[in-house]
């Protein structure tokens, strides 16, 4: 039996993640900060116990609670140890992934907090504990055209904070890869619901720009024709890091596109939006001619608290290769075509998410 610490257990990719390593006959810590539900992707609760110091039998998962931005993962010093000594590899999911944090939080979770996973890494007796840590694909920021797994080159720009940060985390991995760890990097893209019935425990993130426009709160996007969205199912990127973590002798050094075998048009998703009846049918304008001011004043406030963090995704059109993907997984990612976006929608109107019926701005 392997013994896995997850980091972000309670999060969505993190609490499927847990799930799936357990099911597999794994022992699985998860830490987490304040909440202690794990939970399926599907919403079913895990059933898991507080890690007092013993390590997990095979298929349980323990909770300890903890906080990633402190250097000691917020453990005295003798948990910190005896967890290192516990752990035999390491999923780090633990990140802030909304797009509108203070810079300060961006710095302290997301890059400095891979910096103590791999310091903690490091303090397991004999060999680091290996790593498997979770970035995004869009860490190739406004780029468009072939991104390859390898390219590990900064952007001009950035679209958000986020994304930057995540690049500087990818920094850190890549500091210790070089430093002899055992070490792999996943890139999921924009994750949506399960690719056969579009279920999804919580809805975050791209499902509240969704929400906006369904519900005519923002009836102007500003998009180019070539954009794609790159839609990848959660089971394909849960299976993708689950599967490198199982095989990180293979997947060490190397990084990991879990994204859209082909993304989805943003042509293609405004016509899907437009066959729902209830849904608002925004219109769709070349960004050097939006103007916020020619938008009525509610809904220039929704376009700076909200729009304004997702619009660049309606004017990107990056290609993800999965070269390092196909050769451990055996393929690549489902196309991010209408059907699957279809079920997504689906699911998300039936768990009341979005609107059933026509919704007054």
């Amino acid at each position: 039996m392997t013994c896995f610490l997850v980091t972000g257990a309670a999060g969505l990719l993190g609490g499927e993640i847990a799930a799936a390593l357990a099911d597999k006959g794994h022992g699985v810590i998860g830490l987490v900060r304040k909440n202690r539900t794990v939970m399926r992707g599907d919403g079913e609760q895990m059933t898991t116990g507080d890690w007092s110091g013993n390590a997990p039998a095979p298929g349980e998962i323990l909770l300890v609670q903890g906080d990633v931005r402190d250097p000691h993962l917020g453990l005295d010093r003798d948990r910190y140890a005896r967890l290192a000594a516990q752990v035999d590899r390491i999923v780090h999911c633990a990140a802030i992934v909304q797009f509108d944090a203070d810079p300060e939080v961006y710095e302290a979770v997301n890059v400095d907090g891979t910096g103590h996973v791999i310091d903690f890494a490091r303090a397991r007796p004999g060999a680091p504990a290996a790593l498997v840590s979770v970035s995004t694909a869009y860490v190739c920021g406004e780029r468009d055209g072939p991104i390859s797994e390898a390219d590990a080159s900064r952007p001009e720009r950035f679209a958000n904070p986020y994304e930057a940060s995540k690049f500087a985390s990818e920094a850190k991995v890549r500091e210790a890869m070089a430093d002899g760890m055992t070490a792999a990097i996943a890139r999921p893209s924009i994750v949506v619901g399960r690719a056969g019935d579009g279920v999804i425990a919580g809805f975050d993130t791209i499902y509240m720009a969704f929400k906006l426009l369904a519900e005519g709160r923002i009836r102007t996007i500003p998009s180019t024709p070539d954009a794609t969205l790159n839609f990848v199912p959660l089971d394909h990127a849960v299976n993708g890091i689950v599967t490198i973590a199982e095989r990180i002798e293979e997947a060490r050094g190397q990084v990991f596109h879990l994204v859209a075998g082909s993304p989805m048009p943003v042509a293609d998703f405004f016509e899907l939006v437009r066959d729902y009846p209830q849904f608002s049918d925004p219109e769709h304008v070349l960004p050097e001619q939006f103007d916020p001011a020619m938008l009525s004043p509610i809904e220039q406030r929704f376009h700076r608290r909200v729009a304004a963090l997702y619009t660049s995704y309606f004017q990107r059109n990056p290609l993800f290769l999965e070269d390092n993907t196909e050769g451990l997984i055996g393929g690549g990612g489902p196309s991010a075509d209408k059907a699957l976006m279809r079920r997504q929608i689906d699911f998300a109107i039936g768990a009341g998410f979005l609107p059933s019926e026509s919704v007054a701005a």
